[in-house]
Parts: C-alpha cells; structure tokens; sequence
C-alpha cells in the first residue's frame, strides 16, 4: 500500500505537479512547446535554460497566470489546466515572483498575514456576527505570521514597513507570504537576482530548510552556482522546448545544453 501524506492524504510517490504536452502559443509563435514533466513530491527541481527558452511562460502556464494553449497541467493528479491562479493557491500551489512587490506601507508582519486563506474577516457578516472567532482567528494567524518571519531571519523587522527592505530581504518576505499558504509546492522565480552573497547564503538555507519540511520546489535560476548546490535534478529548456534532464552535473556535461548557451538561443 502506497505511503499516504499526513497533511494532504495523497500518494507521497505520486507527483505534486505535471505538465503533459503542453503548449502556449502566441501569435504563430510557439513560447512553450509540447513540454512535459514530474515534480516529484519533496524535491528540489531546477529550470535553467538561455534567454527566451520560455522558463517564464512555463512558470506562467504552472500558476495559472496564462491557460495553456493545449496540452494538461495536474496539481496532485487533478487536472487544473483552466483554473485561474487563485484556485491554484488553495490547491496548495504558491509562487514567488523575480521582482517581489509586497504592499510597501504596510509592515512585514502585515504583508504576511494578508497571505493567509480563508480569512473569516474576510466575510462582511463574520465581523458582525462572530467577532470574537475573527479576534482569535487574526491573534493565530499573526502568531503564525511571526513565527514563519523568524524561519526567513525577518523577526526584528517584523513591524517596519516592507519599504525598508533590501531586494534580498523582500526575496525572504516573500517566501515568508507564500508560506502563510500552507503550500505543497511553491514555485521560485529566480530568487538569487539582484541579491547580494551574504543574503543568498541566508535564502539558500531557508530553501533547505523548508524543504526538509516536506514542501516541493520548483525553481527559475540563471546562478548555477545555487542550482548545483539546491536542486535534485535540473531541467534544460531551449526555443521553448524541454532539452534535457539529470543531475546538475549532468546537465553541464550535455553538448546539447553548452550549445544552447553559447548558440544564444531564442
């Protein structure tokens, strides 16, 4: 009998995430073509590739931000291809974007707490009819809110206004936001860029640690450097198609993947 996850009740074998065939098409231009994959639940998956090798769109079409030209995306073995990105979030989907945008007034307590589903505040009759279940509901989300700040290394900004941050410190508020979401998967959009060495260091080690929590990665990386050093198995795209696949090492060995990069692929 198959090993059931105590949090989702599904198949711990079974992929978290599944592209099958999939394409996105713009115009007569095919961004991704006929692309199909596995997350495998619990890993760290990396997607390199050149410079318009549709690493975006793919991420894109996984989130539900653009449907899918034709071809299926499966979150937990259910097919998700037409939901809209919010579905996507209460089906345990979450993303980070490369330039993070958190709501700059508002403090990093605040933006976490904003992230948290199925709010009953968010109810007009809850605040008049059970104000007290939205009390203690708000005083456990921030508990919550708090506490993932100090997994990030955010505790003592907790009530600055997110304005203050550096571009690295807001990569962290966001893996903090993605995480009030109670995510199986959570999908990275280049978190190294624009982040200096010290605070990479700090998400590297973030990443491994929610990780060994049993959240699934899929990661957009340009800094091979932190692809080598993160993920399980890396996948190469190029003009919109999957190249390869294999360990990092593997991948680097690849004439395919060496031509892509120095041929400049589009």
């Amino acid at each position: 009998m198959a090993l059931q996850s105590e949090r989702h009740g599904e198949d711990t074998q079974a992929p978290v995430l599944t592209a099958k065939n999939v394409v996105r098409r713009f115009g007569g231009v095919a961004a991704v073509n006929d692309v199909s994959f596995d997350v495998r639940r619990g890993e760290i998956l990396g997607l390199i590739g050149p410079n318009g090798a549709g690493k975006t769109t793919m991420f894109d079409l996984l989130a539900g931000s653009v449907p899918p030209t034709s071809g299926e995306i499966l979150l937990n073995g259910t097919v998700v291809s037409g939901e809209p990105a919010h579905r996507r979030i209460g089906r345990g989907l979450g993303r980070t974007f490369q330039i993070p945008r958190p709501f700059p007034n508002l403090t990093l307590i605040e933006n976490v707490m904003l992230a948290a589903q199925g709010q009953a505040g968010e109810r007009l009759f809850a605040n008049f009819l059970m104000p007290w279940r939205v009390a203690a509901e708000e005083k456990t989300f921030e508990q919550k809110a708090m506490d993932l700040l100090d997994l990030v290394s955010l505790t003592r900004l907790a009530h600055e206004p997110a304005r203050v941050l550096s571009g690295g410190q807001r990569k962290l508020l966001e893996l903090a936001r993605v995480m009030m979401a109670d995510p199986a998967i959570i999908l990275l959009d280049e978190p190294a860029a624009g982040v200096n060495a010290t605070l990479l260091e700090v998400i590297i080690d973030r990443i491994r640690d929610i990780n060994a929590r049993g959240i699934t990665f899929l990661l957009i990386e340009h800094n091979i450097d932190m692809v080598t050093r993160l993920c399980h198995r890396v996948l190469v795209m190029a003009s919109g198609e999957l190249l390869c696949e294999g360990t990092a090492d593997e991948v680097a060995r690849d004439p395919r993947v060496i031509e892509a990069y120095l041929g400049g692929a589009a």
